[in-house]
């Protein structure tokens, strides 16, 4: 028996009212609530937290090298290029810029990077620089349009994206391209390679400094280099166009 039906009616009644009384307006449960009564802490587990993926880190140089051996001819190491995704110049370029002239030729000109003009038509020096460069070496017997290897010549850049405002590529662009640039000149095996601007000198002879390196034979891809000024530069500074003429004559004697 409860403590409750121990109660007699007017004892139940009275304590009613008092509850009452004290606003106890309303029955909450069914049945009475001891609040005393500890409860018992069920402990809950953990949440699982999943560790974080470790993203090895990619190393484009590495990338590049590989891609670059991979490539068993001219058609493949320009879709190599191409798919090369780790330069961020390729983002705001129109074209890849590879190559013009003929791939037999005994002379490989090394430029630095595509100009508007270059970009726009996918061929490395069209604009007026590439005009100025077309007349120098037609000084010597030499062309990039003739089909006779022998009086050829064969152009590409360091980089065959344009930077934007066309900057000078940095070094870390430099160190990406440079393995694409070394199995270029072995996929067509010139006789010596002509380095044009401080950029094409840096990723060629690892030397900055083209007004001090010009004219002085130096050594690159296993291949004699001739530094010389850039067409840019000698449009800019007429008076050079002396120094870039001897400096064609060593290219000359050389052949």
């Amino acid at each position: 028996m409860t403590r409750a039906e121990e109660m007699d009616w007017e004892t139940a009644a009275a304590a009613f009212a008092w509850q009452f009384d004290l606003g106890a307006t309303e029955a909450i449960c069914d049945g009475p609530v001891n609040r005393y009564e500890l409860e018992v802490a069920v402990p809950k587990a953990a949440p699982v937290v999943a560790a974080p993926a470790v993203l090895a880190e990619v190393d484009p140089v590495a990338e590049a090298t590989a891609l670059a051996a991979a490539a068993r001819d001219l058609d493949a190491l320009r879709e190599a290029m191409a798919g090369f995704s780790h330069c961020e110049l390729k983002q705001g370029a129109r074209n890849t810029v590879f190559c013009d002239g003929h791939p037999g030729a005994r002379v490989m000109i090394v430029g630095e990077a595509p100009g508007r003009d270059e970009d726009a038509a996918g061929r490395p020096f069209v604009g007026r620089a590439g005009q100025l460069l077309d007349r120098m070496f037609a000084a010597i017997g030499l062309s990039r349009e003739t089909p006779d290897a022998e009086h050829a010549i064969y152009i590409t850049n360091v980089m065959p994206w344009r930077p934007p405002q066309n900057r000078d590529p940095d070094a870390r662009e430099i160190a990406m391209m440079k393995p694409f640039l070394a199995r270029h000149v072995e996929l067509v095996q010139p006789e010596l390679l002509v380095v044009v601007g401080n950029c094409s000198a840096d990723a060629v002879l690892g030397q900055r400094g083209i007004t001090r390196l010009r004219g002085k034979w130096g050594q690159g891809f296993g291949l004699p280099v001739m530094p010389m000024c850039h067409p840019a530069y000698l449009l800019r500074n007429p008076a050079a166009k002396r120094e870039a003429w001897a400096d064609l004559l060593e290219v000359r004697a050389r052949l």
